[in-house]
C-alpha cells in the first residue's frame, strides 16, 4: 500500500474512532423563543440534537431590542439567554458526556456555584465547581446604565466524564449565555448593544408589562 494513503486512512479511522464528547459544543439559545421552556430544544427538541436537556424549570429570554420580554444588554451572543426558575430544580444533563472542561458567559446579582457531576441529575462524583461572583453592574459596556449589563466568562477544566450540571443557588437571580462542553472557555464575548437591562424574574426582578403579561398566560410560578 501506498505510505501516504496508508497514512491517510489510518488519520480517517482515528477520527470516527474519537468519541462524541471531545468535540467542543456551545449552546446559545437561539431558536428556542421568548419565555420559552429549554427543556430537550437540544435533544432532539428543535434544536441541533447534541443530547443535553435541562430541567422543566429553565427558560430562554429574548432582548427586547428583537422583539422579545428581556432588556439585557451587552449579551454575548445575539439576543436569546437562559436561566432558571427554581433553585432546588436547576439541572442539565448530558447523557453521552462530556470531558476536559465546560464554561459559560453569566451575568449575576448573586454569588453562587455551579457544580458539574459525573451522574446525571447532579449525582455521582463531583468533578468540578465553578465560583460566581455578583458582578451584573461591574465595568459594564455598551450600556452602563443597565442593571444586568455586564457579562463575565467562567469555567473549570476537570478529569473524567461529566453528565451533569447543577445550577442550584442561581435561580431568577443569574443569566447565562454560551454554554460550552469540552473546553474551559466558552465561546464568543460580551458585544456592546442599545438595550436598556430592567431586572429580570424574580431576584432578577420584573421585566415589564410584557412579562406580567406572560406569566398570566401560564402556570409556572415565579417567586
Amino acid at each position: 500500500m501506498n505510505k501516504f494513503i496508508g497514512l491517510g486512512l489510518i488519520a480517517l479511522a482515528a477520527t470516527f474512532a474519537a468519541p462524541a464528547s471531545a468535540a467542543v459544543v456551545t449552546l446559545d439559545f437561539e431558536g428556542v423563543g421568548d419565555f420559552n421552556s429549554v427543556g430537550n430544544y437540544y435533544n432532539g427538541g428543535g434544536g441541533t440534537n447534541y443530547g443535553v436537556s435541562f430541567s422543566e424549570d429553565t427558560l430562554a429570554l429574548v432582548d427586547s431590542d428583537a422583539g422579545g420580554s428581556g432588556n439585557f444588554a451587552n449579551e454575548p451572543s445575539a439576543n436569546t439567554i437562559m436561566f432558571f426558575t427554581n433553585s432546588s430544580n436547576a439541572i442539565l444533563n448530558y447523557a453521552a458526556g462530556f470531558t476536559t472542561g465546560f464554561s459559560f458567559w453569566y451575568t449575576s446579582s448573586t454569588s453562587a456555584s455551579v457544580t458539574v457531576w459525573d451522574g446525571l441529575d447532579g449525582t455521582g462524583n463531583l468533578l468540578g465547581t465553578i465560583n460566581l461572583a455578583a458582578q451584573n453592574t461591574q465595568n459594564c459596556t455598551g450600556d452602563p446604565t443597565g442593571s444586568f449589563c455586564n457579562w463575565t466568562n467562567a469555567g473549570v477544566a476537570f478529569g473524567g466524564t461529566a453528565k451533569s450540571i447543577n445550577f442550584g443557588g442561581t435561580a431568577n437571580q443569574t443569566g447565562y449565555d454560551n454554554i460550552t462542553f469540552g473546553s474551559d472557555r466558552a465561546t464568543g464575548g460580551a458585544v456592546p448593544e442599545p438595550a436598556t437591562w430592567a431586572m429580570m424574574i424574580g431576584g432578577f426582578g420584573m421585566v415589564g408589562g410584557a412579562m406580567r403579561y406572560r406569566r398570566r398566560k401560564t402556570s409556572i410560578s415565579f417567586a
